[in-house]
């Protein structure tokens, strides 16, 4: 049956799925795999289908926010999906995090709405194991910059208490800030799908959001290459995993 929102059915026959927000990252997405195919454009969720090394894999935007990702999460299991990956685009909480390196993501602070309207908040959100440890495994091995830990997902970037918020969660350790992850995580796990986030840093702590993430739209610096190699580590490390399954 043809899903409402992301407009796709059972016919796909795709086990995996790449889960960008911005639906003109399906391009990059597109360029890494092989007999690519269009499939729908409906509100945020721009849709397209092809092969990584014989296996078949959708790529979906999902748009801002974790009720799109729920949304997306919810009726791709329902046409067949069971690996959903994220590779999206993160602002640092830490030094050391370079533009254009990966952040590949343990765990997330559930500072979202969306997660919260599923389960309690001190139900954890986590990835699959097996599919975390493939993407640090796959990152080493093709030799790109990455770290690995918890991330806050979050509502807005205009709230007031954003900054406080922000400087509360760097003291504690954690990583970098992003919208989706801790829902795709929360409902992921709820629904039974293997789930990971690999996210590009786009925004150097302490640097002004509005002008990195410009600069990063218009593709003019390493965050570019960040977006690509995310790309690439996802599918790979969905492939190793099907390989076990």
């Amino acid at each position: 049956m043809k899903q409402p929102h992301i407009q796709l059915d059972e016919t796909v026959k795709a086990p995996c799925a790449l889960m960008p927000g911005d639906p003109k990252r399906i391009d990059v997405t597109a360029s890494c795999l092989e007999n690519v195919e269009e499939l729908t454009f409906n509100r945020e969720y721009r849709s397209i289908v092809g092969t990584y090394k014989g296996m078949r894999v959708i790529g979906i935007s999902t748009g801002m926010g974790g009720s799109s990702v729920a949304i997306a999460v919810e009726e791709l299991k329902n046409i067949g999906v069971h690996s959903m990956m994220r590779i999206g685009s993160a602002g640092a909480l830490q030094k050391g995090i370079a533009l254009g390196d990966l952040v590949i993501c343990e765990g997330a602070v559930r500072d979202d709405g969306a997660s919260k309207c599923y389960i309690d908040s001190i139900y954890p959100a986590v990835p699959d194991y097996r599919l975390i440890s493939h993407c640090v495994n796959v990152a080493k091995d093709f030799g790109f910059r990455h770290h690995t830990g918890i991330v806050l997902s979050h509502e807005s970037f205009y709230y007031d208490e954003d900054a406080q918020d922000c400087e509360k969660w760097s003291r504690k350790g954690v990583l970098a800030t992003d919208f989706e992850t801790a829902a795709l995580y929360t409902v992921g796990r709820l629904r039974g799908v293997h789930t990971a986030s690999i996210l590009n840093n786009v925004v150097l702590w302490g640097e002004n959001t509005e002008d990195s993430i410009g600069s990063y739209q218009g593709g003019e610096d390493a965050t570019a290459v960040g977006e690509k190699r995310e790309v690439l580590t996802a599918l790979e490390a969905m492939y190793r995993l099907e390989q076990e399954l």
